[in-house]
């Protein structure tokens, strides 16, 4: 089962951002099979999505920005070369990775050379979203970048799609704000525990139920939205 962090309900600060992320993963996941590698697996969040699949490998990097304490993480690479032989995996999935990737157009070719022919990989990646593990925060990459720097790099674009549109976006990013700003920074509002608690379980569960409850008068603008989705597969 994913966790609660990661399929959360309306209490959850991230609750929009992880829930569209946790819908569009489930619907994209049946598409891969067979040996399937994570790449920047961390805790494995969304391994249970995958279990119709013959084995789920994970591989990360030790980074400054991430700690890897407690994850279930199978192998560590050197952040350049994959360790694995040619042709190793039916699959890739790789969730809210790519832009910890300094230099990713360099690692896509490692990518494609572990994956099989006729491999597919599903990948999300952040278009807003704030500054996060840092120093390891790279980029915001738009969808058009990442369908070049796949196709340059082996891949046929299946399906691109978004999580979230213009004024859901804008709503994360706010109670984002409330959460991490007011919370932590604000000095007078950070000291009191009592104002910790009212915000955690009132404020937020309330804001996030107000704005479900009215999303549907609001026309879908999705020019700015809070992740790709990306079903591709190696070309053969």
């Amino acid at each position: 089962m994913v966790s609660k962090d990661f399929n959360p309900g309306v209490r959850h600060p991230l609750y929009f951002i992880r829930k569209g992320l946790y819908n569009k993963i489930s619907l994209y996941s049946g598409e891969l099979k067979g040996r399937v590698l994570d790449f920047g697996c961390g805790a494995k969040p969304y391994r249970s999505l995958f279990q119709h699949v013959d084995a789920y490998i994970g591989v990360d990097y030790a980074s400054e920005g991430h700690s890897h304490q407690n994850e279930e993480i199978d192998v560590y690479y050197d952040g350049k070369t994959l360790p694995f032989e040619n042709e190793s995996f039916d699959a890739l999935f790789s969730s809210e990775v790519f832009e910890h990737v300094f230099g990713l157009a360099q690692i896509l070719p490692e990518i494609n050379r572990v994956l099989k022919k006729d491999a597919k990989i599903l990948i999300t990646c952040p278009f807003l979203w704030e500054e996060h593990e840092e120093p390891v925060d790279y980029a915001r990459y738009t969808r058009f970048a990442l369908q070049d720097m796949l196709t340059k790099n082996g891949f046929e674009i299946l399906i691109t799609d978004k999580n979230g549109h213009m004024v859901r976006a804008m709503h994360q990013a706010f109670i984002v704000y409330l959460h991490d700003y007011w919370l932590h920074k604000v000095p007078f509002f950070s000291r009191f525990n009592l104002f910790k608690k009212i915000i955690r379980q009132a404020v937020i569960p309330s804001l996030n139920c107000l704005f479900l409850l009215f999303e549907p008068l609001w026309p879908k603008y999705d020019k700015l939205y809070l992740n790709t989705i990306i079903l591709a597969q190696k070309k053969g």
